[in-house]
């Protein structure tokens, strides 16, 4: 049976009346940095957060407890529109709680939101751009010649037209997807490896970016699965002369958008200077594969900044640097990073550390 009579054979099952209940898909982030859901029936469409009930699932399945403690507890922290099932549908992301009540070691949003809330005054802002490889089910880069190479990097980045670009038609419809979702999603584009994409998210205010992002990824891997590709978000899911995945972080507080923000802009990168080792920890698994000071990335073991230097740890655009203020983008986060500890970690940094959260704990914690 091939895949266009599967869909018309499903169509007329999501046609029928739901009767007046809703299907929320409950999604959150499991042990190992990936993501996991399940749906569940309510009796009446959701227009507010305190409606939704607090869930669970089995720990000891996802790398999150043990099996003889195995209930983890989901409590929601935001939902949107559900771009699959549609009509008052929603996809719910939660947060992951042990039965004691305290944050799951793998939930670092908890400690995030505490240096948020403390530094609302701030309104700092973060813009994402999330690189991202395309694999067959077989495992080969989607696209790619069978047990061959395509032409070296050059006419893929933006690129437009045949054995240029792979896959439009999946990066399309996440597009729509995120915007029926309402997630603040700014932009796509193909990247310097065939094959790579990227899309960008924000500008989102504080813990609402980490939410996104998470939420933005989640439907990219639910419509790459309807197309039978898989995604990567390895920063260096290629070894050799290609470019690697990242997922650059823009950042910038009331102050540094005002006029004359160059100066704090500059107390930033200073601060940031000093903590090079700490942010590195918190920035992604297998960067030291991408951070190699080749390929449009700087040293992983040394801290720089730079006008328009794409080679640096930190970026200052040249409109911010000819205007005086602005934003500024730190390069050095690979692809697969937990939005929430990058976030929070820069938060900490640039705006200061408060005494009941620390980010460096999130990571010891994680990892003992």
């Amino acid at each position: 049976m091939s895949g266009i009579e599967k869909t018309q054979i499903l169509q007329k099952y999501l046609d029928l009346p739901q009767n007046g209940r809703v299907i929320a898909e409950y999604v959150w982030i499991d042990g190992t940095g990936n993501l996991r859901s399940k749906g569940r029936t309510l009796k009446k469409k959701i227009t507010s957060l305190d409606q939704l009930p607090e869930w669970n699932f089995d720990g000891s399945s996802t790398n999150q407890a043990p099996g003889h403690d195995s209930d983890i507890y989901l409590k929601p922290v935001s939902f949107y529109p559900d771009p699959f099932r549609r009509g008052d549908n929603i996809i719910v992301l939660a947060e992951c709680y042990n039965n004691d009540g305290t944050p799951n070691k793998f939930n670092h949003r908890h400690e995030a939101a505490k240096l948020f809330a403390a530094h609302k005054d701030e309104e700092i802002w973060f813009g994402l751009e999330q690189e991202y490889t395309l694999f067959d089910e077989y495992d080969q880069v989607y696209g790619w010649p069978k047990g061959g190479y395509p032409a070296p990097q050059g006419p893929y980045y933006c690129g437009v037209g045949t054995g240029k670009v792979h896959a439009r038609d999946v990066i399309e419809a996440h597009y729509r997807a995120c915007l029926y979702a309402g997630i603040e999603i700014s932009g796509i584009n193909a990247e310097v490896m065939p094959s790579q994409w990227e899309f960008q998210v924000g500008p989102c205010t504080g813990i609402s970016m980490g939410d996104e992002l998470w939420m933005a990824r989640y439907l990219l891997s639910r419509v790459a699965e309807e197309f039978a590709v898989k995604i990567s978000l390895h920063p260096k899911p290629l070894k050799g002369d290609w470019n690697g995945a990242g997922c650059h972080t823009n950042v910038s507080t009331k102050s540094m958008r005002a006029p004359g923000g160059m100066k704090y802009i500059e107390q930033a990168i200073e601060a940031l200077s000093k903590r090079h080792i700490e942010h590195i920890k918190l920035y992604g698994t297998d960067n030291e594969q991408r951070l190699t000071g080749r390929h449009e990335t700087a040293s992983m073991t040394s801290f720089s900044s730079g006008v328009a230097n794409r080679g640096s740890s930190i970026r200052i655009p040249r409109s911010v640097a000819k205007e005086g203020y602005g934003y500024f983008e730190d390069r050095r986060p690979a692809s697969n990073i937990d939005p929430y500890l990058v976030t929070g970690i820069m938060c900490e940094t640039v705006c200061g550390a408060i005494d009941n959260a620390d980010m460096t704990k999130e990571y010891e914690r994680e990892f003992s």
